[in-house]
């Protein structure tokens, strides 16, 4: 029984690697109360507090059995439990520290303790007593911002010297309505000055309009929540303070939830959340039309979307199921999207998207072959980018000959490119946000003679080894694996067993560290997620929390992204080891590693590509202990025109070093982007048929970290051949 429901668990990971939750309860659009302009601004009026169904004590107690019977970890209902649960609740509401005031905290603060009884009891209303407040407090603060803009004609003050705290996770509670009632002042100022700024045009009458728009349809948004909404969050803040990958979904939302796991995915291919009160990407699917477009990127908070040409809806505050219904359409129509981009607080940027569904062909396995220049001559070096391991398996269990799965594709890929002399591979695993467990076992064989690849642990302690016993080796050449931040799972496997076996060097930054196995469990009221099993390495580490450390580090603009990876989970499971399994090393890349290193950082000092991308790591670092966002119009401007000179520099610093033209201003830096990205949407999509894809440094976008991961291995050539040599004159 512990091995077929392990084997359930393999076939999720087909779909999910890594992603994120489908939102609230999946519940399509509901008609408002009100429409957004006739909403009266008085809090008695609209208020309606909302409360639980009796169907759903036995609901609770339902999943708190699944809980305790299923779950990887042991799970305990105690008094520290029910301590974090509280502490989660608040901060998944309030996590700014907007709305909640001191003394609403003191008054949750009772139920400390209580909450794992009332529980297990199937009693779940503190849950909807402490979102009716917040539900309350939210309504509060929109009907006074309304009332400032629509009703409160006094001018907005710029030149007075006062800020705002742009993170305020860890500022004080407002201890009372009044310090609530100051920041919510800041707040409407700091908006309108952004409008003022990015859209000279625009008279103050129609900023005033328009944030009247985005306060009213945020709060038509809030008079949309239904009991089942609150629900499911309750029920997520439970779950999840055991791990952040289990969960219970509603029946909507499980329907939404397993559509996405058959891959029906259409619209821009973009995995969304929300975060405060907008809506954040999570990770980009590969080989989908926003991945195709190059534009969005994970940590982006989308807050306007426009169909084509159309003005655009202010979706700040919105649910994230409705702004995914917005955001899908018919394929080739377009979308625009108005996004704060990350690290940014206040300037937008639109992104131009054709709609399409994503299909498994985009995703699968593709070569190219990179030119190197090294040691005075030109050598050819083999890229295989494999966006997720995929699997045909409708097409297997008909006994197709010819299906489809990302190990057969690999597999020509190599034979193709040995055919071309080249002379190392690079497996770029960069975003790969996993797929089939098989898959990425049977991709480890094509380049090991056979051998165990991963381990898999269940609640119990069973552990299954699975492996490759296929005496084949399809590639035996110099290897390169290149992974970042957003590698995960199935590809953390793949690049953890090949640097097991000392087969090839992994290059780039930590991956994602996502080493859990969920399981789904249906209800008799929606479903569960749970997590069943941890993976572990043939080393016996495992590869939960930590991901896998690459042997030679690259910088990567996403590590500074703190929101990225199980780390930045509070609830993730823990790194651990278990016992080694058996494996003989391939080589022993250990003993030149440090080598590597020097020869690496050596280059990296004067590429400058790679000092264009620490110039900017090193400028996010910098602006992330910046929390303060002056109000002051006069120090703004000047703030911008200071960051527009200091990338007007670094990109011309990057342009001469190559040989290229400088750029006269930030306007013309700026001009010539925009043109950049419109030929971008023109070409979306189209793959010129060629027999292979040929870049070399001598091409202005070649990827210097395909470029440099092909410089090492030719190191690892030169000092295996100089060993040689040695071994041959000392014999």
């Amino acid at each position: 029984m512990k091995n077929r429901t392990l084997n359930q668990a393999f076939s999720l990971i087909l779909v999910f690697g890594f992603t994120a939750t489908p939102g609230l309860s999946g519940v399509q659009a509901q008609q408002p109360l009100y429409l957004p302009a006739d909403i009266p601004l008085d809090v008695d009026v609209i208020f309606e507090g909302l409360s639980p169904e009796a169907a759903y004590s036995e609901t609770t107690q339902d999943i708190i059995r699944q809980l305790t019977r299923n779950h990887y970890s042991e799970i305990n209902f105690n008094d520290e439990f029910s301590s974090e649960m509280l502490d989660s609740f608040i901060k998944t509401l309030d996590g700014t520290r907007i709305y909640f005031t001191q003394a609403d905290i003191d008054e949750f603060e009772q139920y400390r303790t209580e909450l794992d009884d009332l529980l297990q009891a199937g009693n779940v209303d503190f849950g909807y007593l402490i979102f009716n407040r917040y539900r309350q407090r939210l309504m509060d603060r929109l009907v006074y911002s309304l009332k400032r803009i629509e009703e409160d004609p006094s001018d907005f003050d710029f030149t007075v010297d006062e800020f705002i705290i742009v993170d305020r996770a860890e500022a004080h509670w407002p201890a009372d309505h009044a310090e609530l009632t100051d920041l919510w002042r800041k707040r409407i100022k700091s908006s309108v000055l952004s409008m003022k700024l990015d859209e000279e045009d625009k008279s103050m009458a129609d900023i005033r309009e328009e944030l009247s728009k985005r306060y009213r349809s945020q709060l038509s948004q809030v008079l949309k929540t239904n009991g089942l909404d609150v629900y499911q969050r309750y029920m997520d803040a439970m779950t999840m303070t055991f791990d952040p990958h289990t969960q219970y979904y509603a029946p909507r939302a499980a329907e939404n939830f397993n559509m996405s796991m058959r891959l029906s995915l259409e619209g821009i291919g973009a995995v969304l959340t929300t975060e405060d009160e907008y809506t954040k990407v999570v990770s980009i699917v590969s080989g989908g039309p926003a991945d195709l477009a190059g534009e969005l990127q994970p940590s982006d908070r989308i807050v306007g979307v426009a169909q084509g040409d159309m003005p655009y809806v202010d979706v700040l505050g919105w649910r994230v199921d409705d702004v995914v219904q917005l955001i899908r359409g018919e394929k080739g129509s377009v979308v625009r999207l108005s996004v704060l981009p990350t690290g940014s607080s206040l300037e937008r940027k639109e992104i131009r998207i054709t709609r399409d569904t994503v299909k498994l062909e985009d995703q699968s396995a593709k070569k190219e072959i990179v030119e190197v220049q090294y040691g005075g001559e030109t050598h050819k070096i083999g890229v295989i980018e494999l966006p997720t391991f995929y699997i045909d398996f409708e097409a297997l269990q008909r006994r197709d000959p010819n299906y489809r799965s990302s190990t057969r594709d690999v597999r020509n890929l190599l034979e193709e490119l040995k055919a071309e002399g080249v002379e190392g591979v690079v497996v770029d695993l960069r975003r790969n946000g996993g797929g089939s467990l098989s898959e990425a076992n049977s991709l480890v064989g094509l380049f090991i003679r056979r051998g165990p690849t991963v381990q898999v642990r269940d609640a119990d302690g069973n552990n299954i080894v699975q492996g490759d016993s296929d005496p084949e080796l399809v590639y035996d050449g110099p290897l390169a694996v290149l992974v970042n931040r957003l590698s995960a799972s199935a590809s953390e496997i793949f690049a953890g067993a090949i640097q097991d076996y000392q087969r090839g060097i992994v290059l780039g930054s930590q991956t994602f560290g996502k080493g859990t196995v969920q399981e789904l469990i249906p209800l008799g009221e929606g479903q569960m997620k749970i997590t069943r099993a941890k993976f572990y390495r043939i080393s016996g580490e495992s590869t939960q929390h930590k991901g896998v450390m690459p042997d030679i580090m690259m910088p990567d603009l996403y590590d500074t992204a703190e929101g990225i990876g199980e780390s930045a989970l509070p609830t993730a499971l823990p790194w651990d080891t278990i016992d080694p399994n058996y494996y003989r090393p391939y080589s022993d890349l250990k003993t030149i590693l440090p080598e590597l290193i020097t020869a690496h950082e050596n280059r990296r000092k004067s590429d400058p590509d790679f000092t264009f991308i620490e110039a900017q790591i090193a400028r996010a670092l910098e602006n992330k202990e910046k929390n303060q966002l002056t109000l002051n119009e006069a120090d703004l401007i000047a703030e911008r025109e200071e960051s527009d000179q200091w990338r007007l520099q670094i990109t011309n610093t990057r342009r001469l070093a190559k040989g290229q033209e400088p750029f006269e201003s930030a306007a013309a830096m700026d001009e010539e982007a925009d043109e950049e990205e419109e030929v971008i949407e023109n070409t979306a999509g189209i793959d010129p048929v060629v027999p292979d894809k040929l870049i070399s440094e001598d091409d202005e976008d070649a990827d210097p970290y395909l470029l440099e991961s092909g410089k090492i291995l030719l190191d690892i050539l030169s000092l295996q051949q100089s060993d040689v040599s040695l071994a041959l004159r000392n014999q």
